[in-house]
């Protein structure tokens, strides 16, 4: 099966079960990500950026939950930044990448912005298109994993998840396909990644930047503008990554993250939640040193006092013991005041970080840490070597993803107005058309 037959002739009933069910969760859980991130700095920043550098034009579409009308490349920038400001959104192994921060941005801007045409959009039909967008940003980012040596960020694959997306919701030919295809690859954004682990700051996975590079590329398709062959896609060195289209779903193998941290300290919080758990005892003043033993790309996180919240985020010592102080890892405990709180920093500076070679040679099939927390009666607890909650073999469950969704958006939100999201997108593949879902997340 061609990857144009592929796109133009899925039907919703096509997809698995349980791949449509984790199509609606990830659409879930990127959108309780930006509500979570609704107010933060990145946030604000970008939105100001997109609504003065792309106004509205014939062509507008509005910032999920701000409201304002825009470009559709704006809301692409603003919608992608928003998602990855807050490090709670899923991910995937075999591209060392996550999709859905860039897809879910860029195709809400550009179906609004068909809705403000004056055409509806099935909920079957978005949520078909949101599959789309997933697989085929996965599988490029794998075809991008195996045949670039550096680790890039999301942002240099994803975009042609958009461009599969928006093909099917657009109605493009498949001429003006491939040439989208082949803009997105070539101005997709290469960005060193390990750059901005060492260095965090607010640019993070490149999601904006990859959702504004695949709608931008649509447009410019549409335009005329052609583009070469996209290598990720038509080379034969990389077609085991696309010869079994609609057999087998990249989706089916992401995982989610219950706290919005780096993936890399998951496996840390993981152990520790559990032991919180079997030892109540375990407090933030009762603890007199915290060990950690970890894979070598973890223990490059440290981050025991961030200056910012980019550096809470892409840390594993502060969020590790912002759960042992706070008892939770949310928005308030890695944004804002929570960046310089006492009751956090006491217990971070007891973490000590260091890296373990059986689990460095595990990495990255497998990414595990352990934990060993002394207490100040002496009391020594150790967990098991823990990989980390919500990879597919530790799946969350569907009370534990709307446990997330909450702690996430009700920094922003009531419950009643989160519950109403998630009803609209239970509702999705019996919709005939989006308007009830966009009005709850378009708007302030």
């Amino acid at each position: 099966m061609s990857l144009f037959s592929f796109i133009q002739d899925l039907k919703y009933s096509d997809i698995p079960e349980h791949t449509r069910y984790l199509v609606s969760t990830s659409l879930m859980d990127i959108l309780g990500v930006v509500a979570g991130a609704k107010d933060n700095e990145t946030t604000r920043n970008i939105r100001n950026y997109a609504a003065t550098h792309y106004p509205a034009t014939d062509l507008n579409c509005r910032l999920l939950f701000d409201g304002r009308t825009v470009h559709p490349m704006g809301a692409a920038w603003a919608g992608g930044f928003s998602a990855d400001s807050l490090d709670a959104h899923e991910g995937h192994f075999t591209s060392k990448g996550h999709a859905g921060a860039t897809v879910v941005p860029a195709l809400l801007a550009l179906a609004d912005a068909c809705r403000a045409q004056g055409r509806e959009i099935s909920g079957e039909e978005f949520l078909t298109v949101l599959a789309i967008a997933y697989e085929t940003g996965l599988r490029a980012g794998v075809a991008l994993m195996d045949t670039a040596a550096e680790y890039h960020a999301s942002g240099a694959f994803s975009g042609l998840g958009v461009v599969c997306g928006a093909a099917r919701l657009l109605g493009m030919d498949e001429e003006q396909f491939l040439h989208a295809l082949g803009i997105a690859e070539y101005f997709g954004p290469r960005c060193p990644m390990m750059r901005l682990v060492d260095f965090p700051s607010m640019l993070r996975d490149a999601h904006g930047a990859g959702a504004y590079a695949g709608v931008n590329a649509v447009f410019m398709a549409q335009a005329g503008i052609t583009g070469g062959p996209a290598e990720t896609v038509a080379e034969n060195k990389i077609a085991h990554c696309w010869n079994d289209l609609g057999e087998r779903w990249e989706i089916d193998a992401q995982y989610f993250k219950p706290w919005p941290v780096c993936r890399w300290a998951q496996p840390s919080l993981t152990a520790v939640t559990a032991m919180l758990e079997q030892h109540p005892e375990i407090t933030g003043g009762n603890v007199e040193q915290i060990r950690v033993e970890t894979f070598h790309e973890s223990m490059r996180l440290q981050g025991h006092f961030p200056a910012n919240a980019d550096e809470a985020q892409y840390g594993l010592a502060f969020p590790l013991a912002a759960l042992i102080a706070r008892g939770q890892v949310g928005p308030a405990e890695v944004t804002g005041d929570a960046i310089t709180a006492e009751d956090i920093l006491s217990v971070s500076r007891k973490v000590e970080i260091v890296e373990a070679d059986d689990l460095s040679a595990r990495f990255p099939e497998e990414i595990l840490s352990r934990v060993t927390i002394q207490l100040k009666d002496g009391q020594e607890i150790v967990s098991p070597v823990t990989q980390a909650k919500g990879d597919p073999a530790t799946a969350m469950t569907r009370e534990e993803f709307l446990a997330k969704f909450h702690l996430l958006g009700s920094v922003s939100f009531s419950d009643e107005r989160l519950n109403q999201i998630v009803d609209a997108i239970v509702s999705l593949p019996n919709a005939k058309d989006c308007s009830m879902l966009f009005e709850l997340i378009m708007q302030p």
